[in-house]
């Protein structure tokens, strides 16, 4: 039986000054990371210094494409199924997200998807990925 995805309601997104510029940019559709400015090597949860030499860092626009790592679809957390994943990003960075705008079925570890963004209460959009061939 397939299962497509309805949208789920998002909550409210908290910001403050460190994270303004990821949310900003999530507003005009594009994807952010920090990177070092000292050993250039980008990563994932942001922070102003650097996990792997403790450079500094700044913000850089991510091409927002990469392949499922791995990836659950959750039908008893309430009404509405959802597919939560981990994304490995073409800049070699993994996130957790959620799978969207798509048969929950058909999702496989491997498969391309690229960037999308859904609206949370509040007006912020928050970054999920859909498959790329779509």
């Amino acid at each position: 039986m397939s299962t497509p995805y309805q949208d789920r309601p998002l909550g409210t997104v908290i910001t403050d000054a460190a994270t303004a510029p990821y949310w900003a940019g999530t507003r005009d559709g594009v994807l952010k990371l920090r990177r070092c400015t000292a050993c250039a090597r980008p990563h994932w949860y942001p922070r102003p210094v650097c996990p792997f030499c403790s450079g500094d860092t700044e913000w850089v626009d991510a091409k927002g494409t990469g392949t499922i790592y791995s990836l659950s679809v959750t039908r008893r957390a309430g009404p509405i199924a959802y597919a939560l994943a981990y994304v490995t990003l073409d800049e070699g960075v993994t996130m957790m997200s959620n799978l969207v705008d798509c048969d929950l079925d058909t999702l496989h570890i491997g498969q391309r998807v690229k960037v999308c963004f859904k609206p949370a209460e509040g007006g912020e959009m928050v970054p999920m990925f859909t498959p790329a061939d779509r």
